[in-house]
């Protein structure tokens, strides 16, 4: 048993009226603690349980981003003409609606935008298809490459994508008390603002209560990000809807915090979210809008890459970026971005 760690449950798990938040630096030794299994199975169920109940403080985000800075992967920076974008998008996948972000990262990468991703496998509590099987079925086995060599595929494509089992195995250590507990913890919450690339990145995460966007704000102002897009996307996810307006956060040097209301319909985009399917009929329908070839998932796709081509600064309009997409996807361009990830990725798996 971890007596220090102890002391820290104690704070967290002392009752609604008692209980006190962690300073920065506190939770940031109740994360390595956690990460390195120093504290016992007992004490990181109940340390994860009394968190979510009490909820995390954006100053607590902050220590437990410090603690994965410390321990986990970090891509280092590359050149590029913008700043790396980092999705942060919720592990436990979908239940009601197709993912959009695999197409997004390689639309905002033909443009020159480069896109870290991150995530694990299938993982409570929705259980859903990871994005690590979406990319399997475009092709490109992330799971398959070291560090180093997701690192090459970042320069050489401007994609990247870190697995937990693989890059970063201290995490992915906790997905079992994740199961047994059966609610997400505030590492869940956390996962959406973290940002495995030590260069200047602009990190976009998806939220579904307006509280969490609040803990975002303040985490990652402690954290000195300066890039910063918080979006009520489709299942917590960043992919905008189309079946309501979508209500976004920027955070920029310039600005500060902007909020950013923006109506489908005004932009001819309204209409029903694509619902989920098989793993397999949702990489055909992928397949089908790299192919240039009109559909709704086209439509939603459109609709979500418009908005960040014109955020990450590749377009000078939302309409301008709605176009920009739909002629890299018409004329193929999307499409040779993706052979380009498969040729760099597929003989570094025959190496690894």
């Amino acid at each position: 048993m971890s007596h220090a760690f102890r002391e820290l449950l104690r704070k967290v798990g002392s009752g609604t009226h008692t209980s006190e938040p962690l300073t920065r630096e506190e939770a940031a030794a109740a994360t390595r603690m956690m990460l390195l299994q120093e504290a016992t199975p007992a004490q990181i169920g109940a340390f994860m349980i009394a968190h979510r109940i009490r909820r995390p403080t954006g100053t607590e985000l902050a220590g437990m981003l410090d603690a994965y800075e410390e321990l986990g992967p970090q891509l280092q920076p590359i050149a590029a003409a913008h700043p790396v974008t980092v999705m942060g998008i919720p592990y436990d996948g979908r239940s009601r609606t197709a993912p959009l972000s695999p197409l997004i990262a390689l639309i905002l990468a033909t443009a020159h935008c480069p896109v870290v991703m991150h995530g694990g496998d299938r993982m409570p509590t929705k259980e859903g298809e990871p994005l690590i099987d979406y990319w399997r079925g475009l092709g490109v086995d992330w799971s398959q490459l070291t560090l180093t060599q997701v690192q090459h595929v970042l320069e050489a494509t401007g994609l990247g994508f870190i697995y937990l089992p693989s890059h970063f195995p201290l995490a992915h250590g906790l997905v079992p008390y994740r199961e047994q507990i059966g609610k997400r913890p505030p590492f869940a919450t956390m996962e959406l603002i973290w940002s495995p690339y030590a260069g200047e990145a602009h990190v976009v995460s998806g939220f579904v209560h307006p509280p969490t966007e609040l803990m975002f704000q303040e985490a990652i102002a402690l954290r000195g990000i300066n890039h910063f897009t918080s979006v009520k996307g489709l299942e917590g996810s960043s992919d905008l809807p189309r079946e309501r307006t979508a209500i976004i956060g920027l955070g920029a040097p310039a600005i500060g915090f902007e909020r950013l209301h923006l109506h489908p319909r005004d932009y001819g985009f309204e209409g029903k979210n694509v619902a989920l399917d098989t793993t397999p009929a949702i990489v055909e329908a992928m397949k089908t809008v790299l192919q240039g070839q009109p559909s709704e998932l086209m439509q939603s796709v459109l609709w979500s890459s418009g908005f960040y081509l014109w955020r990450c600064g590749a377009c000078r309009s939302l309409e301008a970026g709605i176009q920009e997409a739909k002629r890299l996807l018409t004329e193929g361009l999307v499409l040779q971005k993706l052979r380009e990830v498969q040729q760099v990725a597929t003989p570094l798996q025959l190496t690894r």
